[in-house]
């Protein structure tokens, strides 16, 4: 091999980790620096008040500027996991940019502050903010769900309204609903115990009973919402792509005086007998463009579930993309 042919010599640059939790900043078993060094193709160390990364230049710099980010977001008291690593290789972001997960919800009496660990999400929090209806599009895992339930829960504490009403399809995802033992109230259960689980992980157990038994914060299969006027009220519709496009101008018409609607749904997971017949698919349609009226789309770099939900999604996309 002649000499130009030889590999690069190997780089190596510190990043400066003074003031940061060393181990919240390696993670368990130093999890967070082995998915650096995996993302990145650098090899990483923690020594000192430093954080010690090496290999060729391009990868270098770019585990730098990640790196940096991680440090910031320990300072700022965050916690920092693996996933959370690999969603800043996937957006990266300016060692001077602000922390991606800004915009934080301090929900007055909830158990944690409501984090959105990227750029997407906390913009999907802004325009929920800004807007009286929001449609958040995207695949699972994303946190279209629990964000929309904080914010509500944050309204409600804030008294900007005075209920919650959180409603879903009860459509058969390929089960049989009818063959469920129980009552109609245990059939329904089951399709509602997402939205439960959101509240129970925002609100003190003993809180959210007596919240639930004044109606203050209601859960109920989307059927339920037909006749009624919603006012005062943060509304979140689940699941929306199982809504049917009649189902969907009921629910969207139930809009009152003084509050605020959020529909969240994946166009990828449809359960009705025809696409076509979603009402998601509809007022994608129908309503872009109307002042008031937002559509948040988030991509898989918004999957904050286990990595490989992010991989699971992209396999099928890529499917769906060469049937």
């Amino acid at each position: 091999m002649s000499g130009n042919d030889r590999a690069p010599e190997p780089v190596t640059t510190r990043v400066s980790v003074e003031g940061a939790d060393m181990q919240m900043l390696a993670g368990v078993n130093d999890g967070n620096l082995v998915e650096l060094g995996r993302a990145t193709g650098t090899r990483v160390a923690l020594r000192g008040d430093s954080l010690t990364v090496t290999g060729d230049t391009d990868n270098v710099a770019r585990a730098e500027s990640i790196a940096t980010a991680m440090v910031l977001l320990v300072r700022e008291g965050k916690t920092l996991g693996p996933d959370d690593v690999l969603r800043l290789s996937l957006t990266p972001r300016p060692a001077d940019a602000p922390a991606a997960t800004n915009g934080a919800l301090v929900v007055p009496g909830a158990r944690r502050a409501v984090q959105p660990k990227t750029p997407g999400q906390a913009e999907y929090l802004k325009q929920i903010g800004e807007h009286d209806i929001v449609v958040g599009i995207g695949p699972a895992g994303t946190g279209k769900t629990y964000l929309a339930v904080a914010a509500a829960v944050d309204a409600l504490m804030r008294k900007r309204v005075r209920r919650i009403v959180l409603a879903r399809p009860a459509v058969e995802a390929g089960e049989s609903l009818g063959f469920l033992p129980g009552d109609m109230q245990a059939k329904i259960d089951p399709y509602l115990r997402p939205l439960y689980d959101a509240l129970d992980d925002l609100i003190p157990v003993e809180r959210l009973q007596k919240l639930i038994e004044t109606r203050t914060i209601e859960v109920a299969p989307l059927a339920f919402m037909r006749g009624r006027t919603l006012s005062d009220s943060f509304v979140i519709l689940d699941e929306a792509q199982n809504a049917t496009g009649l189902q969907m101008k009921m629910f969207l018409t139930r809009l009152g005086v003084n509050s605020k609607i959020v529909i969240t749904g994946d166009k990828t997971q449809v359960d009705l007998p025809r696409r076509e017949d979603s009402g998601l698919m509809q007022i994608e349609r129908i309503l872009d463009g109307i002042e008031g009226i937002s559509f948040h789309y988030f991509t898989d770099a918004d999957v904050v579930r286990h990595r490989l939900v992010r991989d699971i999604i992209r396999a099928y996309n890529a499917d769906a993309a060469g049937a």
